[in-house]
């Protein structure tokens, strides 16, 4: 009987190992599924001399990009895109900023997390440089510029014809 139990026992550990080990890796796994696949409005990320030599722009076209800053729950910064849209040439590199103002009497740290409507066209929509690729520190009452460079894939289907590069800011002082 104690032989029996002792394997029922490895089983259920081995299995709440498991089960343990595979909730752990979700979250890696699904980001790098959404990466691949433009799901959940997933952008990607490339160096800019590769964007450069891939892409060929496309100046018979235009495509709308209509940028939109939000603060998660309880993040107090003021925050906003300096340019509330742009017209782009797919193929093309741009440059957009966004501020953002600490109001309160303390330094914060904050990290924006970004997302492209509509969801398949995020496979798209590639930065790079952008400010939620880091953490962006800011002391009590500090305003700052936060620079993105992005392309616009030349593949983008033709029915698509305006993008929209969301942000949500989210505070992490206490994470760091």
């Amino acid at each position: 009987m104690a032989d029996l139990n002792a394997r029922s026992f490895a089983r259920v550990a081995i299995v709440s190992l498991a089960m343990f080990g595979f909730g752990y890796l979700l979250v890696p796994l699904y980001d790098i599924f959404c990466e691949i696949t433009g799901l959940n409005g997933k952008t990607g990320r490339l160096d800019e001399t590769t964007v450069v030599a891939r892409y060929q722009p496309d100046t018979s076209r235009l495509v709308t990009v209509q940028f939109i800053a939000n603060n998660n729950q309880g993040m107090p910064w003021e925050f906003r895109p300096l340019e509330p849209s742009m017209r782009v040439h797919p193929g093309k590199v741009y440059s957009a900023a966004f501020s953002a103002r600490n109001p309160t009497a303390q330094d914060m740290v904050g990290q924006a997390v970004p997302s492209v409507a509509p969801g398949k066209a995020g496979r798209y929509f590639n930065k790079t440089e952008c400010f939620c690729f880091n953490q962006q520190p800011l002391a009590a009452g500090e305003t700052k510029e936060m620079p993105l460079r992005f392309i616009v894939d030349p593949n983008l289907p033709a029915a698509v014809t305006t993008l929209t590069l969301a942000y949500t800011m989210f505070d992490v002082t206490l994470i760091n």
